[in-house]
């Protein structure tokens, strides 16, 4: 039996990397991507010893640099059975008219266009085998829209309906789609939302015990593994201590 191939953005870190390991204890062959070559370097040396692993070093905003990368890919990791859009981030959390046109550019660019490049440039093997599985990494923030969330929200609004329609183009294709949508997560997130400021950035997890990698990342396993006939589209996840976007109880 040939052993699945899974192509995962956003690697090097957080969501992403906890995926990775899990996927290759699970003997899933891995193409891993992502900005930091080091980060990729370490993490390839980890988990060859599990699995076969390549690693691809893109920006997902690039979009000539996306296609040329997964083009370069070899014959023996070409055929890609799950692709998992986990590359996404926050820049700032300011009101919208006190907002940083900069910041706008990145969450829009990395968060939906890098999803759909990275995508367009998948699929297409997918539908010619009529096979294959996408998981796409929304947020609460695609359900809701928080104060001083404006554009971020939009990006993971974009997300969510880029997910559904991904699964009604490609459902004559037999191809499965899901979305995993994440409340607070104890991640780099909140440090690059808030430009590296580390103290600020653990405010966000003080007080409860919020997610951590590791518990998307065993949902992102179980939701790949499910058989042929199951499909989990849509799925929110909290810590215990979380309500909704802008409700959690802490200590």
């Amino acid at each position: 039996m040939n052993r699945k191939t899974a192509l995962i953005t956003g690697a090097t870190s957080g969501i992403g990397k906890a995926t990775a390991q899990l996927f290759a204890k699970n003997k899933i062959r891995l193409i891993l991507c992502g900005r930091r070559k080091e980060r990729l370097d370490l993490l390839e040396e980890e988990l060859s010893t599990l699995t076969d692993v390549i690693t691809l070093q893109f920006d997902v905003r690039d979009k000539e640099t996306v296609f040329k990368a997964i083009e370069t890919l070899p014959d023996n990791f070409k055929t890609i059975d799950i692709l998992v859009n986990n590359a996404g981030n926050a820049h700032g959390l300011s009101t919208i008219q006190d907002g940083s046109i900069d910041d706008w550019d990145a969450m829009i660019d990395i968060n939906v266009k890098g999803l759909l490049y990275v995508s367009k440039a998948v699929i297409p093997q997918m539908v010619e085998r009529n096979s294959g599985f996408i998981v796409n990494l929304g947020s609460i923030a695609g359900k809701e829209v928080y104060p001083n969330g404006n554009v971020y929200c939009a990006s993971k609004h974009a997300v969510n309906a880029l997910n559904k329609a991904m699964r009604i183009d490609l459902n004559k294709h037999n191809i499965r789609v899901s979305a995993i949508h994440p409340g607070a997560v104890e991640t780099e997130f909140s440090e690059v939302r808030f430009k590296g400021d580390v103290d600020k950035a653990k405010t966000v997890y003080s007080g409860y015990d919020a997610l951590q990698a590791q518990d998307i990342a065993e949902i992102i396993y179980f939701v790949v593994s499910r058989p042929l006939h199951v499909t989990i589209e849509d799925l929110i996840v909290y810590p215990t201590a979380q309500a909704s976007a802008t409700i959690i109880n802490k200590k």
